[in-house]
């Protein structure tokens, strides 16, 4: 990364770098940061970064965070660990100290001192780390000044020009200060200076806004390049319409603080379309410009053909500014599949564009530890996660498919996966749900074509649960073959061999099986068939094929002594037949086949089965029935979209062994029916908790059987999984009284 900047294509191989997502954000009084949540990265969580080929790491030295009362009150030990372990492992850091951030309280991005205050900070950092050399002093100066001076998202939340232009400049005047204390100490330092780049488009009449967007995008990096005069496009409007002083934006020409690397931030939503006529789309996405009332929505969803993409505007950025180039940020919040697909993608944009000249030095793999609440703009804190690299939950860090396709991208291997045989959803007919024809500025990028086929997935069993695996993989483009239990029958290994040949699939999920709980104790036998045989065959068969599977199993391998959920490694004691061949089962599957992934699971309901143990609640208590419920078996009710979500998510990640996956909360089946029932506004009069030794069940069943779990996944908690079961809209009511019920057959 020379500071003389590059003046062909890139040398070498396209490096691997890394970032954690640390946002810190003030929201009124308070701050939103993204390592309350516990995704802060710990010296050992370098290391694994560092296992995947990470050659630079955007590592936080956050301003908020180390001296939010001063220097003089600074607390340097967390940066001190991280740092020392960085530069022990090799790796180069990229220090930043904004992301998104406004400063300590007694600051902000409207404060004339607040240049000078990141200075005296940046000149801190430096003498305590002098060996650093790149340095990202501000994360992204122009989307922050429009999320906190144009859109009221971020402190000082202001909606108006002149707060937009002060806070973007004193962003980057707070760069070139803070590179200039930085450089007294450790001349040779680098600036790698990152934002948002994305395109706008627009229908013919909002072409003029579209172009002073496509304008806009670039200021940032043109005030630190020193390219804003009088003859720049926007010099009329930042004059007269941010209240600029002249002498403010020519002072960036007398004082260049060229990026040695400028860092392109690239999402779906950085590509946006303006359409006129804003009735056509959500009340959310209507707005205006003073001039003209429009529509603001992502691009995918509407432009057919898709836009030229992430190598177009990586081109064009090279073009403009003849420095050397890196995508600093790139990130999908999807299933696991498109999360490949994206990171693919963005490895082979960056090799076209180095094919065309482009000075493209590397690809950042962001967010190695997942991000909180951006489907909010951190304006909320709810918790909502979405997993990167590597999954973070209690305390550990659980890698995904996600880290081991970077490894191999960094190791020279072009991206692999059977997913990537289909296009992202943001390349699929689905994506547009207001298509209209635009111009675009070149071919899209190249991807799979039309009607490509890759292996499939075999979901043997076409019960509730494998209807639902095939429902769910067509909506995330995963070939699949469901085949009924007239198609396969598992418990015949002749008819599983034959399957398996026919199919060739990269993976099977046993949705299949017998699930009458109570029948079991009369039927035994045929329990076994297919519980226990059944499973025993597939994961043989699997394991000579070298194909992944996954099967399931239940709460009821477990005898209730425990008041506390029940972990993966708890000792198994069941109760009842049915129990008995889960437990069997689980054993001879993870004895053939020790890298299945056994599911353990409690309690379905959901909104493709009008059988389930809520949908007959919801059904009577509607209705102004009756429902009688046990109020001593309490359980952790599990919703089969957010299970099979889950499941899908698990074995693209190539994981094993024994898993609970639940909707995250204990109870009673009458505390679970009456607390539905109440989201659902239904009358709970006719509610009637009961021992369940009064409702005529054949099997025993634990008194207490809820999954815990140690593993370091979650699924959506159960309030959450509660709403939108409502809002699918569960079978409407057709029975005026129910008699009693417990659990649903699993």
């Amino acid at each position: 990364m020379a500071r003389d900047g590059a003046r062909g294509c890139a040398p070498g191989p396209i490096e691997l770098w890394g970032g954690v997502e640390c946002s810190v954000v003030r929201i009124g009084d308070g701050y939103s940061s993204q390592f309350d949540y516990g995704g802060c990265p710990r010296p050992g969580d370098i290391d694994a970064f560092a296992a995947l080929g990470v050659r630079a790491l955007r590592q936080p030295v956050l301003w908020e965070r180390v001296a939010p009362r001063g220097l003089r009150d600074a607390d340097w030990r967390w940066p001190d660990a991280c740092l020392q372990r960085i530069r022990a492992l090799g790796i180069r850091p990229i220090v930043g100290l904004l992301h998104h951030g406004s400063g300590p309280r007694h600051t902000s991005l409207l404060d004339p001192a607040f240049p000078d205050e990141l200075a005296a900070y940046a000149g801190a950092v430096a003498a305590r780390y002098p060996w650093v050399l790149d340095y990202t002093p501000v994360n992204e100066p122009l989307t922050t000044a429009r999320f906190s001076g144009l859109y009221g998202h971020w402190y000082p939340h202001r909606r108006d020009p002149p707060s937009f232009w002060r806070a973007l400049h004193a962003q980057c005047r707070g760069i070139a200060q803070a590179m200039r204390a930085i450089r007294r100490v450790q001349p040779r330092a680098r600036l790698v200076q990152t934002d948002d780049l994305g395109r706008t488009y627009a229908t013919p009449p909002l072409q003029y806004q579209a172009d002073f967007n496509n304008h806009l995008r670039w200021l940032g990096w043109d005030l630190l390049y020193g390219r804003v005069g009088s003859d720049h496009p926007l010099w009329s409007w930042l004059v007269e319409c941010c209240r600029a002083q002249p002498e403010d934006l020519l002072w960036f020409a007398a004082h260049r603080c060229r990026p040695d690397v400028v860092g392109v931030n690239h999402y779906v939503t950085s590509e946006r379309y303006l359409d006129e006529d804003p009735e056509r789309y959500p009340p959310e996405c209507r707005g205006g410009n003073g001039r003209h009332r429009y529509a603001d929505v992502e691009a995918a969803r509407v432009l057919s053909p898709p836009s030229a993409g992430l190598s177009a505007l990586l081109r064009e950025a090279w073009s403009r500014y003849r420095l050397p180039l890196a995508v600093t940020e790139s990130h999908l919040h999807a299933p696991r599949e498109d999360q490949l697909r994206w990171l693919a993608e963005t490895w082979r944009a960056v090799e076209r564009a180095r094919e065309a000249g482009a000075d493209v030095r590397a690809v950042t793999l962001w967010a190695l530890l997942g991000s909180y609440d951006w489907d909010r703009l951190l304006t909320q804190r709810r918790g909502h996660y979405e997993p990167g690299a590597f999954e973070v939950r209690r305390g550990r860090a659980r890698t995904t498919a996600i880290a081991r396709m970077a490894a191999a991208l960094a190791r020279g291997d072009p991206p692999a996966h059977p997913v990537l045989a289909q296009p992202g959803w943001w390349r699929r007919p689905s994506r547009l749900l207001y298509a209209r024809a635009a111009p675009v500025p070149g071919p899209p990028e190249p991807g799979p074509q039309p009607g490509a086929r890759s292996a499939p997935i075999l979901i043997a069993g076409a019960g509730t649960l494998g209807r639902a695996f095939s429902l769910i993989c067509g909506q995330r483009a995963l070939d699949h073959r469901l085949l009924a239990r007239a198609e396969l029958d598992i418990a015949d290994p002749a008819a599983v061999e034959r399957s398996l040949d026919a199919c060739a699939p990269w993976a099977v999920i046993n949705a299949a099986g017998y699930v009458r709980v109570d029948d079991a104790e009369t039927d035994p036998e045929r329990c076994f068939r297919e519980n226990v045989l059944g499973a025993q065959n597939l994961a043989a068969a699997c394991a000579r094929a070298g194909i992944p599977l996954v099967t399931f199993s239940t709460d009821l391998v477990f005898d209730g002594a425990r008041s506390a959920p029940y972990p993966e490694d708890a000792a198994v004691a069941p109760l009842n037949v049915y129990g008995r061949c889960k437990a069997r089962a689980e054993a001879c599957t993870l004895d053939r086949h020790p890298g299945a992934l056994v599911v353990r699971t409690s309690a379905f309901f959901g909104p493709w089965d009008e059988a389930n143990f809520l949908a007959h609640a919801l059904r009577a208590l509607r209705a102004g029935g009756r429902f009688d419920a046990a109020d001593d078996l309490t359980v952790s009710p599990t919703y089969v979209p957010d299970l099979v979500h889950a499941c899908l998510d698990l074995l693209i990640d190539a994981e094993s062994g024994i898993w609970h996956l639940a909707s995250g909360t204990a109870l009673t089946w009458a505390e679970f029916a009456r607390r539905a029932a109440r989201m659902a506004g239904a009358d709970v009069a006719g509610l009637r908790a009961r021992p369940h030794a009064e409702l005529g069940l054949a099997a025993r069943r634990p008194r207490y059987s809820a999954l815990g779990s140690s593993r370091a996944f979650a699924m959506p908690a159960l309030d959450d999984a509660l709403a939108r079961y409502l809002r699918e809209g569960p079978p409407a009511p057709r029975i005026a009284q129910a008699g009693p019920a417990c659990a649903p057959a699993r």
